[in-house]
């Protein structure tokens, strides 16, 4: 009889990221950027006003409300098909971004791209060889990135394995050591520990979904930690603490939803960016978010 690993399948309690909020000042210029430059694609169906917008990325979104500008302190990652069109895409943008912070980059293994207010964005092919990347990630939005103060990863790990009963792990990379948050098959928190400086936080949030909603939320609510009481399918704590002593190892804010929630596993439209105008070709207007299933086993 065949032996498996059964605990390598084991995906943890949170089980998706799904979006990451910044607010931005300008909606044009962050048009500019995330679906003229990245190529991603604006929610057809909700928040389409002119003081929000929700950029679809595979099953993920960034949501840019209008305000004073937030920049994550780190990056986030972003996994998608075509570098070559990629780059060509961003080298268009630099007139409609001029006078910003706009930036981008080459790496080895991604494009890194900044935002006209400072947000760095890392983009990888799907694939490294023959081999997947992200899982089955073709579209999407793999990792977020944080830095915090050396010496407080190991605590981080900890409150997440404790409080979520999330996989976590701190590992030693060529980048420094880091706690490794796993999120569902192909998703993590990663905190990294640098020298600093640190800035402030500035109010940004993540969202994730839980499979058990209310068990970390009576954790949360022992440490006194709850930031918002939102609705029945929502709460949200910002503080990330050490469970012994109470200090505050890192700070980000949290949404965090119930999977009854109404926007639990929507579908969202990712359109093929490299299809418009005279390139045009019915039936490829679409981007699937997932690699075929024979791509991961090869």
């Amino acid at each position: 009889m065949a032996q498996f690993d059964r605990a390598a399948e084991d995906v943890g309690n949170i089980v998706s990221l799904e979006h990451v909020n910044v607010q931005i000042p300008d909606q044009q210029l962050a048009t500019a950027f995330y679906v003229v430059g990245l190529g991603l694609t604006r929610d057809p169906y909700q928040v389409v006003g002119l003081v929000n917008m929700w950029i679809n990325a595979g099953r993920c979104q960034f949501h840019l409300p209008t305000g004073k500008p937030q920049v994550v302190n780190g990056h986030t990652g972003v996994v998608m098909p075509g570098r070559v069109n990629l780059l060509r895409r961003l080298d268009n943008a630099r007139k409609l971004l001029e006078g910003t912070r706009f930036a981008f980059c080459e790496r080895p293994d991604h494009v890194e791209a900044i935002c006209p207010w400072g947000n760095r964005i890392r983009i990888y092919e799907p694939l490294d060889g023959n081999k997947p990347r992200f899982g089955r990630m073709m579209l999407g939005m793999p990792y977020v990135e944080l830095e915090v103060a050396r010496g407080n990863a190991p605590g981080i790990a900890r409150f997440y394995a404790d409080v979520f009963d999330a996989p976590a792990e701190v590992r030693d990379d060529p980048q420094g050591r880091a706690a490794h948050v796993r999120i569902g098959t192909d998703q993590r928190l990663v905190f990294r520990e640098t020298a600093g400086p640190h800035p402030e936080f500035d109010g940004h949030h993540v969202a994730i979904y839980l499979a058990n909603f209310s068990r970390p939320y009576q954790k949360l609510a022992k440490a006194g930690i709850i930031s918002r009481e939102t609705n029945e399918h929502e709460y949200r704590f910002i503080d990330i603490v050490d469970l012994d002593s109470g200090s505050v190892l890192a700070k980000l804010e949290h949404e965090v939803r119930s999977m009854t929630h109404p926007s639990y596993a929507r579908p969202l439209v990712n359109r093929n960016p490299d299809t418009s105008g005279p390139s045009f070709s019915p039936g490829h207007e679409g981007m699937p978010w997932a690699l075929p299933v024979q791509t991961r086993i090869q």
